[in-house]
């Protein structure tokens, strides 16, 4: 065993032991040094070697019509060997980029492992993405060759350029096809040493805002750096931990690969064609979940359902991607006696912030810095560090090893992310005397109202509360006296109509229930407009927002007032 994997390990060892000891995690925890280290090779190998730990499940997949296979390490670890043989034959060096386009099947995984092994640089991708979106891909990802699912083949068509082509259950004409790795040697031997400065993944983020950036993730940074997930979740050997997510996202990486492997637990999969609350539930019964990983849409379209059937719910239930609402919170703790713990990270991280085990959770708060992540608040305007209400940022001269490199080629955005000696998260929080932290919203979406601030997913917390709210979105909806007023759109839960007295109805609530210079003046009921990875686009309501009220009078159709 190489130095930097006996580091990773000791690392491990070390949050496992104080897994419910936030005080002596945070204040003794050090990023294990990591000079020479692949994941693939010096960890998932080295599990497999070992007949006891090799012979446990690794992933578990369950298709939308009941069936299902698993894997386990040893057969994973054989599998990607025999994938990276082949790929290296057709060409995929050390240090080539391969967009990685597949569903959640388990030639996503084996690819992975086999791509790390061999030194590529993934680029992974959605199956919603357009051939625009892949053109993006392969022209700033400087991409050599494409896995893709036969089905989506055909996206490729007119995407010109030099790059190998292969296709996954299904390979069109001149395309290589995926099955004949099978026939590769078992035994895969690599042609150098990967460091861990070396790059292992290159991310597309969603973009809620402006043009995908490009971040940049070493053979250290996710891997290693996800030792802060793993610790957040509470994951441990024998865990069977399913999170709702899709590829191509960074939070299926945190989730459906690094955190749970290195923690030698179970990645358990659900595929669906259109998400069912009910589903979910059974598949949380019978295949022994012990670990619950859901975005805040899927945590509320459950509590729609019945959820007091489960006969051993999961012990270890969190949310990650946008913060939760404390309704959804207090609804899952009501119906199976846990908590759910929230936390804080974005594709250019691992986990940040959060509610480990073991530790008070604070309705509304997404916790306290996890062990390795020195957070400071910082005041947007004045750069004063250390204030109770500011932006997100993350101390550089204790850089965290979970931090990514920076946005590839893109030396401006770079210096902007980084300035002042921290990492801008671009999120507003607070702290308390405690050192919880409650997320505020986006450094753009806070907005003034009669002078006073705003905070969107403040107002948004108490509207989804309404029975009749599935889910909100607050903007600024522009205002001749005020200057700009909340406008909430809203969409409805199952059994609710849009109409007037549904409207004065959510107003009202909103209004018993918020200061009122938090009053919500305005709403409209509609589908929210979202990235593909989810993520309401609110760049595009206050834009909206903008163009209804251009003129002062304006009464837009659709629009109900209080």
């Amino acid at each position: 065993m190489n130095p930097s994997a006996e580091a990773f390990y000791a690392a491990r060892d070390f949050l496992w032991t104080h897994r419910e000891d936030y005080d002596t995690a945070y204040r003794e925890f050090a990023w294990p040094a990591i000079e020479e280290f692949n994941f693939a090779l010096d960890h998932i190998d080295a599990v497999a070697a070992d007949p006891e730990r090799g012979a446990k499940r690794a992933l578990w997949i369950v298709e939308g019509d009941g069936s299902e296979a698993h894997w386990t390490f040893a057969e994973l670890a054989e599998r990607s060997n025999r994938v990276a043989n082949w790929l290296r034959g057709h060409g995929v060096a050390r240090g080539d980029r391969v967009i990685l386009m597949l569903g959640n099947q388990v030639e996503l995984w084996e690819t992975l492992l086999a791509a790390m092994k061999l030194g590529a640089v993934v680029i992974p991708a959605t199956t919603l993405l357009t051939a625009a979106d892949l053109r993006d891909r392969l022209d700033r990802g400087n991409a050599k060759h494409v896995v893709v699912g036969g089905a989506d083949a055909a996206k490729f068509e007119d995407v010109a350029g030099d790059y190998t082509r292969i296709a996954v259950r299904g390979a069109p004409e001149g395309w290589l096809d995926y099955a004949d790795a099978s026939s590769a040697p078992a035994e895969f031997t690599p042609d150098g040493t990967t460091r861990g400065s070396d790059t292992l993944l290159l991310y597309f983020t969603s973009g809620t805002t402006a043009k995908p950036k490009l971040v940049e993730h070493t053979h250290a940074s996710y891997p290693v750096g996800h030792l802060s997930t793993m610790y957040w979740i509470g994951l441990e050997p024998g865990d069977v931990h399913l999170n709702i997510s899709s590829p191509g996202w960074a939070k299926h990486a945190w989730s459906n690969v690094f955190a749970p492997w290195i923690a030698e637990s179970c990645v358990l999969v659900m595929n669906y064609a259109k998400f069912d609350a009910q589903s979910v539930l059974g598949v949380l019964d019978r295949c022994g979940v012990t670990s619950f990983c859901a975005p805040p849409t899927v945590w509320r379209m459950l509590i729609q359902a019945d959820l007091s059937g489960l006969a051993n719910p999961p012990q270890k239930v969190v949310g990650a991607g946008e913060p939760l609402n404390p309704e959804v919170i207090e609804q899952i703790e009501k119906a199976w006696g846990v908590r759910i713990r929230d936390g804080f990270g974005q594709t250019e991280s691992t986990v940040q912030i959060g509610n480990p085990p073991g530790q008070t959770v604070k309705p509304g708060s997404m916790g306290r810095p996890i062990p390795g992540y020195p957070i400071v608040l910082v005041d947007p305007a004045t750069g004063e560090k250390g204030v109770t209400e500011g932006e997100i940022c993350i101390d550089l001269d204790r850089r965290p090893l979970g931090l990514m490199v920076g946005y590839f080629g893109d030396p401006e955005r770079n210096a902007e992310a980084m300035a002042g000696g921290v990492y801008h998260t671009g999120d507003v929080g607070s702290r308390d005397a405690d050192g919880y932290i409650t997320y505020v919203g986006r450094a753009d979406d806070v907005f003034k109202a009669s002078d006073y601030r705003i905070s969107p997913f403040e107002l948004e917390s108490v509207l989804i509360e309404h029975p009749a709210v599935a889910e909100a979105a607050i903007v600024p909806s522009p205002d001749p006296v005020r200057l700009a007023v909340p406008k909430a759109y809203v969409v409805l839960a199952a059994g609710h109509e849009p109409t007037e007295e549904t409207a004065r109805a959510i107003l009202e609530f909103a209004r018993d229930n918020l200061a009122p210079y938090k009053r919500i003046r305005r709403l409209e009921f509609g589908e929210l407009p979202k990235t593909i990875s989810g993520k309401i686009r609110r760049v595009e309501l206050r834009g909206r927002e903008a163009e209804l009220h251009a003129a002062a009078d304006a009464t837009p159709p659709g629009e109900f007032t209080l």
